[in-house]
């Protein structure tokens, strides 16, 4: 088959993780090559910016900055793991991806969504997904079903002590995280050729089958 580039998106909590897990899972027992990749992340450079992003120390940061360290990690990510694989015959299935900054930075420091496509253009290369998943969560179970999962670093006077907590964005309050859900459905709406909504309120089963036909996997 045509090598594919797939992303899962959408609020916190709604699953993409494990779908795209259970895509790579089902592709591999049909005998198609496929990588699995986090966004930002991934790649060393990658990382190291996902971890400045998350932290919950990081408050001062603007919007503009934030955006700009996503499509940088994602620059690097693009040209070192994510082409290689679709030169190479590979299906590339990614957790986030551009889709999550037209959600989450859209309309922070003034940013429009053409702004952030057209930065996006030129860190990925013009590689946009073949297709974007987005599963929908209502706010009130997406923030219920997310957990303290950022590792947080303090030094203290007995050396430096480690804890599990909310990151940088999964504190943000519930009116951005609604405002987020509904900038990811305003893009299903205006690109309905490259996105897909698929109702993450069920169990991981039911929202696998529906993927599995929107792909015909």
């Amino acid at each position: 088959m045509t090598p594919r580039f797939i992303v899962f998106d959408g609020n916190e909590g709604c699953g993409k993780s494990t779908q795209a897990r259970l895509l790579q899972q089902h592709l591999q027992q049909s005998g198609i090559a496929s990588i699995l990749v986090r966004d930002p992340g991934t790649t060393r450079i990658g990382e190291l910016i996902r971890a400045i992003l998350l932290n919950p120390d990081h408050d001062e940061m603007g919007m503009r900055c934030e955006m700009l360290l996503y499509m940088a990690a994602r620059a690097q990510m693009m040209k070192e793991v994510i082409q290689p694989a679709l030169d190479a015959g590979k299906w590339v299935i990614s957790d986030r991806f551009a889709s999550s900054t037209l959600a989450y930075q859209l309309g922070g420091d003034g940013l429009t969504a053409e702004q952030i496509r057209q930065t996006a253009d030129i860190a990925i290369a013009g590689r946009w997904p073949d297709l974007t998943l987005i599963l929908d969560l209502p706010v009130h179970t997406s923030q219920s079903r997310v957990t303290a999962k950022f590792l947080h670093k303090t030094n203290t006077l007995f050396g430096v002590e480690t804890q599990e907590v909310k990151d940088r964005i999964e504190k943000r309050n519930r009116d951005y995280h609604e405002r987020v859900r509904q900038n990811f459905l305003e893009q299903a709406r205006a690109f309905p050729d490259r996105y897909r909504v698929i109702d993450a309120d069920r169990p991981a089963e039911a929202v696998q089958k529906d993927v599995a036909g929107e792909l015909r996997v």
